[in-house]
């Protein structure tokens, strides 16, 4: 799963931090610190859902805004500051994304990639960073 986080920067600018997270995300408990944004199966453990994923159909889909309390340590890459505020541009974007989630061609890849380019202007992000680190997973 590729998911988007943001967090406020340590530097006075204030600005937000975007990364890319390559893991299953679960909230922690405690305060938030950061927001992750990420799309996936309605249903994800409902066994025909699973088949229909597998067989290449069109699931319903659901974006999801998760608070965690801090950003993960591993399978984590930094990729950019926007110049506006994150949240509420992630927020705009998500308005228009269609939530029907077909892996391999409308799936949280292709949702990480639009999302970090709508906030960056970064394109292909994912593909940059699978030839930069030697893969996500």
């Amino acid at each position: 799963m590729a998911s988007l986080s943001f967090t406020k920067s340590a530097i006075p600018r204030g600005k937000d931090e975007v990364y890319v997270v390559a893991v299953p995300l679960r909230a922690t408990k405690g305060p938030a610190q950061a927001l992750v944004f990420d799309f996936q199966p309605k249903d994800p453990e409902n066994l025909y859902v699973a088949l229909d994923v597998i067989s290449g159909r069109a699931v319903p889909g659901v974006l999801h805004m998760r608070k965690l309390r801090k950003v993960p340590r591993s399978k984590c890459w930094y990729v950019g500051s926007p110049e506006v505020d994150a949240v509420d541009i992630a927020c705009e974007f998500n308005k228009s994304w269609e939530t029907d989630l077909r892996v391999g061609r409308h799936d949280c890849r292709d949702y990480t990639n639009g999302l970090v380019e709508y906030l960056t202007g970064q394109k292909d992000v994912l593909e940059h960073l699978r030839r930069s680190t030697g893969g996500l997973g």
